[in-house]
């Protein structure tokens, strides 16, 4: 899927058949600091707020100079990682880890870019993209991931799909470079700075994946969309059960 038009019509379609609350966000992860055309400086902000206004639908950009998340700095190769988060005494002052040998291994296994490999990243609501993403991230209910998760097994003949996370860097590691570098998609459940500091609520966790999956991720969604998930929310063996409840025919407890 390389037109500019089908990724809109792909961005709508998922928003429409999942229901989604947002937007799925294009990503694009560039290697110059060339001026991005309609984009607004993201200042001060860490990379998962950018990805909130991007999925609430601005169009914005993150470097060096303006990312405010430390660990996300180092992810993307913008700045090193500050010593207290290296020696992991900084997880043991946010009361995450009671270790610091833990926090400090959740850092060493953080997938990261080298450093000023790449100078700024592009954020847009994908219906309203302008170029090509490289990577689509998508944060919702947990309900609404899953179909995408088996969309894209789908057009990977049912291989079961891997997820990798330290519960840290949910948005700029799980959800972003991850995807990027190792061209799979992946999820995770969030992490304690995302969910501190944007509107990422407390049933949503987040995925992403290359753009070259979202066309048999669509294809796949809209096929589902027939049968298989408006079953499935209508809760129908559910309902049944409850109706044999009722009568003491399906009871678990014993007489």
């Amino acid at each position: 899927m390389t037109e500019i038009s089908e990724i809109k019509k792909a961005g709508e379609a998922m928003k429409s058949i999942l229901g989604l609350r947002g937007s799925p966000v294009g990503v694009r992860l560039l290697k110059d600091d060339k001026p991005v055309a309609g984009a607004v400086m993201a200042g001060g902000n860490r990379y998962c707020q950018a990805l909130m206004w991007a999925r609430h639908g601005e169009h914005v950009i993150v470097n060096k100079e303006t990312i405010a998340c430390p660990a996300a700095a180092r992810a993307f190769g913008f700045k090193p990682l500050p010593e207290p988060l290296k020696s992991g005494k900084g997880l043991v002052g946010f009361g995450i880890t009671s270790e610091e040998t833990v926090g400090k291994m959740m850092f060493e296994g953080m997938t990261v870019f080298e450093m000023d490999e790449i100078k700024q990243i592009e954020l847009f609501p994908l219906e309203k993209a302008e170029s090509l993403p490289d990577i689509i991230v998508v944060e919702d209910e947990t309900e609404k991931l899953m179909w995408i998760t088996l969309s894209y097994m789908h057009s990977h003949g049912g291989e079961r799909v891997k997820g990798s996370t330290a519960v840290l860097q949910a948005t700029c590691v799980d959800s972003t470079i991850i995807p990027f570098l190792e061209k799979r998609l992946n999820y995770g459940l969030g992490c304690y700075g995302c969910r501190d500091a944007t509107d990422m609520a407390s049933g949503e966790a987040i995925l992403g994946f290359p753009v070259k999956e979202l066309s048999a991720i669509v294809e796949h969604l809209t096929y589902l969309d027939k049968k298989a998930l408006p079953h499935s929310r209508g809760k129908h063996a559910y309902a049944s059960l409850k109706g044999e409840m009722k009568t003491g025919e399906g009871s678990c407890s014993e007489s």
